[in-house]
């Protein structure tokens, strides 16, 4: 993460490469496959939760005319930017958030990135482009696939503008090939917190999930997860301490640790969370990358409809449920019909 954010500032003070924002969720692979490198502001509201800098950030943006009632990403963010504040000073003694070159959403985590992205574009007077995600659905169909491969497609002549190169196929094939990798070895990482006891609690997952989220599309992405794999096999193989309960979580930023203290104390395990799934991208495939990107943004569980959610949820429970049987009796694991099971790989 350290790495991450030096070469950010460092491309921020001397103008290259080129920088772009793009939020969690956007097309990572492209920027990557286009020469950018990629600055998450999500992460950074994260960042702003976590070191309890937001409260204090919040009623900044409220007073240009954010309502308190939408995302606080967003109002922490710009409440940040207003007052020159960032936790990266602390952490890592850089001075702000690296000025873009250009901005790029994509609406399918939630519609207020657009609303985001689209002030600093007026405030740094860059390029603002995005993708418009369909919102509520069920089965996901051909044709929203394809529309929102031709919104990726569409944004290329403008980053190229930006950028000053051509797009690369075969650069964007290599950034998509190691995100796909990345999303297959986080995924085997979430998996087995269904061991008894856990080799690892949510709260470890919400800080290791930071290079699938800002590393993705690049080789140290892959490097870092099997690194991590390794290791969780490692405390699966050696855990001697049980929990008495196990249960789901999301983050609250500002309480990481004081609920994984007081959690602890009970022997209470925090195993599983959707949260951290959103990272998961195993339908990317570098031999179809528009419309496999457009896949794999589209199949999110912020994306669905609530019956999917419901399912899904439903669906990880039985599954991991039985991943925890099978790991502690003898013989053949049993198995258990999930209808439409996709949890988290399928």
């Amino acid at each position: 993460m350290a790495d991450h954010f030096y070469e950010l500032d460092k491309a921020a003070r001397t103008g290259f490469p080129k920088i772009a924002w793009c939020t969690s969720v956007g097309p990572a692979e492209l920027l990557r496959g286009m020469g950018f490198l990629v600055y998450y502001p999500e992460n950074h509201g994260a960042m702003l939760g976590a070191t309890r800098m937001a409260t204090e950030l919040i009623p900044y943006a409220n007073a240009i005319a954010y309502s308190p009632e939408i995302c606080s990403y967003l109002t922490s963010d710009i409440g940040a930017y207003l007052r020159k504040k960032t936790p990266l000073t602390n952490a890592y003694g850089i001075e702000s958030v690296p000025r873009p070159d250009v901005l790029v959403f994509n609406t399918n985590q939630c519609r207020d990135v657009q609303d985001w992205f689209g002030w600093y574009s007026r405030e740094f007077k860059v390029p603002l482009v995005g993708i418009h995600t369909y919102r509520g659905i069920a089965d996901i169909r051909d044709y929203q696939v394809k529309d929102i491969a031709r919104q990726i497609e569409g944004l290329v002549p403008k980053l190229e503008e930006v950028s000053g190169e051509k797009l690369d196929m075969d650069r964007l094939r290599e950034a998509v090939e190691y995100s796909r990798r990345t999303s297959e070895l986080w995924s085997d990482c979430l998996e087995l917190a269904s061991a008894i006891p856990s080799p690892w609690t949510f709260f470890d997952a919400v800080i290791h999930m930071g290079p699938a989220v800002v590393a993705r599309g690049t080789r140290q992405g892959v490097e870092y997860y099997e690194l991590l794999l390794t290791e969780l096999r490692e405390r699966v193989a050696n855990s001697v301490e049980g929990e008495t309960h196990r249960l789901y979580g999301m983050p609250i930023w500002g309480k990481l640790r004081a609920l994984s203290e007081q959690l602890s104390s009970l022997r209470t395990c925090v195993v599983a969370s959707t949260y951290c799934s959103y990272w998961i991208f195993d339908q990317l495939d570098p031999d179809n990358p528009f419309e496999s990107m457009a896949l794999a943004y589209t199949k999110l569980f912020i994306v669905r409809d609530e019956s999917y959610k419901e399912r899904y949820i439903e669906s990880c429970h039985k599954l991991l449920s039985l991943m925890a049987l099978s790991s502690i009796m003898p013989g053949p694991a049993p198995t258990i019909p999930i209808a439409g099971t996709e949890c988290p790989r399928g």
